[in-house]
């Protein structure tokens, strides 16, 4: 089975699908693994690294993609009218593509058409049995991660209370909005790092695993909040009262902040604006906002995807886009991981190639298409 790592793109895109160490276990697998040439150079992994692994290095992605039975991929390729080019035309029919997919009705068209078996990893079930695959979690993770150690770049004072001999230095005091994934580890990092910690979010759960990690709890509770999260640990859409409300306990929280971290999404639905324009002007001059629900339009009215903005007030937004590929040697390791394990754990040993039964709850949760032919319930016909 010839399995082929693409090179990423897109301009914000620093991760690859595969690591020299993932490759090394696809190889031990059957596959013959080639990946294109410089595909891993931007998360520090040079050619040479895959090729000590047993991995084959094609000179372009037409090259790597020649027979290629799987393709893994960290974003949805490129196809025609995207301006580059176009990968999807040069994937083999048949072939199982994984990676994360931008899955919506129209993608799911467009791989049906190219006769590409596309499985989307951000649609994984959130169920206890794949959470060593669950790509959403690794990278949010170090999306939170990164939030915090970006914030105290932008932040012109010190992070954790400094007493020197010319006087004492306050800890910075630092708000995160939302509890997922991402927000509970910019919890942890900004507690690591000696700020004063507060958090908030609208799911029940939230408030203990806030606690727990040390930070105060900010919000507005009442019937609502504690019905707020979906069977998949999502947060729930709220209704425009609750959010007054909310917005109201958060609105007198944010002018003592020195530094807010947005992080509150809601699945298939543009970010809800929990920091208004008014909020904003509130801070401090030399505050920092960090927005990593930007790709999803973002948390605070002001942010601009893909920009650092300084407010008249001095007040700094970084609304990056794409959190993960801004560290991106650590979010290649977890992510090419978790489609490592994917494969593994429907791998057939007698065949050399993964088996991925219609029935089962994983299989079911990622396939977008087979065949030709969209049988995700949440795209197909009928």
């Amino acid at each position: 089975m010839r399995l082929a790592v693409l090179k990423e793109r897109r301009a914000d895109e620093a991760r690859v699908a595969a690591t020299p160490e993932t490759a090394r276990k696809l190889i031990a697998l059957g596959c013959t693994v080639t990946v294109e040439s410089g595909a891993g150079l931007s998360a520090g992994f040079p050619d040479t690294a895959y090729a000590e692994a047993g991995a084959e290095i094609a000179a372009d992605a037409a090259s790597a993609l020649a027979g290629a039975g799987i393709v893994l991929k960290v974003r949805a390729p490129l196809a025609a009218g995207d301006g580059t080019l176009d990968e999807l035309a040069l994937i083999p029919r048949g072939a199982l593509l994984i990676g994360t997919m931008g899955a919506d009705k129209d993608a799911a068209g467009r791989y049906a058409a190219a006769g590409v078996d596309a499985a989307a990893m951000e649609m994984l079930p959130r169920i206890t049995r794949a959470q060593s695959m669950d790509v959403l979690s690794s990278q949010a993770n170090l999306a939170g991660y990164r939030a915090v150690i970006e914030a105290a770049g932008a932040f012109d004072r010190g992070f954790p209370m400094l007493m020197t001999a010319a006087g004492t230095i306050p800890a910075a005091n630092v708000l995160v909005m939302g509890a997922g994934v991402a927000g509970l580890q910019a919890i942890a990092t900004a507690r690591r790092l000696g700020g004063r910690v507060s958090a908030t979010d609208v799911r029940p759960a939230a408030k203990e695993e806030i606690k727990s990690l040390g930070a105060s709890f900010v919000g507005y509770e009442d019937e609502e909040s504690r019905a707020a999260q979906t069977a998949g640990g999502y947060a729930k859409a709220m209704s425009a009262e609750f959010l007054a409300r909310q917005a109201e306990v958060v609105a007198g929280a944010i002018p003592k902040m020195d530094i807010v971290v947005c992080t509150a999404l809601v699945q298939g639905r543009k970010a809800p604006i929990l920091v208004t324009e008014a909020m904003v002007a509130s801070m401090k001059p030399g505050s920092v906002i960090v927005d990593i629900a930007s790709d999803a339009g973002g948390n605070c009215a002001l942010t601009q995807p893909g920009e650092k903005l300084v407010t008249g007030q001095g007040v700094t937004i970084l609304g990056y886009r794409n959190w993960p590929a801004r560290i991106p040697a650590a979010a290649s390791s977890l992510y090419a991981r978790n489609l490592l394990t994917f494969l593994t754990t429907f791998w057939d040993k007698d065949t050399s190639r993964p088996v991925l039964p219609a029935e089962d709850d994983l299989v079911r949760g990622v396939m977008l298409t087979r065949g030709g032919q969209v049988v995700h319930p949440n795209f197909a016909a009928g």
